[in-house]
């Protein structure tokens, strides 16, 4: 298979990726491991790095996420960590969780989780095709849509440049 195909496959792949809404994500709470395997399971098709309980861990630490009650994670902690896994290789931790804090102060969190889902699915759906938006009604909405944008674009390229290091073609040239 030559690179474009691989890539094209790849595209193809990630395209049927599908992130969890709100009301999708477990209604019991979970124990450590499990959060780590079912966050992992949702990231790791976008090729992103899996979810570990130590990453956890500092999220709580860092007072990004709720501490979880008698060591049970509930869904607004795994929605939140979610989110955090996504955003994390573009933005700090603190500036994310005062991003989810002000979109929230005006909008339910189950309501203002599923609108950003709904904008990464859709991007994800278009991922390698132009980038498509619609009118954003507010300033959150616009954010949500750029933010959207970073995360498909972060996954993108990380793939082109997976394939890239392995490519024979683009090899760098070695310096005497």
């Amino acid at each position: 298979m030559s690179e474009l195909e691989s890539y094209n496959h790849w595209l193809k792949t990630v395209r049927e990726v599908r992130l969890p809404h709100w009301d999708e994500l477990p209604n019991f709470d979970l124990y450590m491991d499990q959060v780590v395997a079912l966050l992992t399971g949702y990231t790791g098709p976008l090729g992103m790095d899996p979810v570990t309980p130590t990453m956890i861990n500092n999220y709580v630490k860092q007072k990004a996420v709720v501490a979880p009650t008698k060591k049970k994670y509930q869904v607004m902690q795994v929605a939140d960590i979610l989110l955090i896994t996504l955003l994390k290789q573009s933005f700090p931790i603190v500036v994310i969780r005062s991003g989810i804090d002000r979109i929230t102060a005006t909008d339910y969190p189950k309501q203002a989780y599923d609108r950003f889902i709904d904008i990464v699915n859709q991007k994800i759906a278009r991922i390698g095709m132009e980038h498509t938006t619609t009118v954003a009604k507010n300033l959150a909405e616009q954010l949500m849509q750029v933010t959207s944008n970073m995360i498909v674009d972060q996954v993108q390229t990380g793939e082109l440049i997976r394939l890239l290091q392995k490519s024979v073609e683009h090899k760098p040239t070695k310096l005497k």
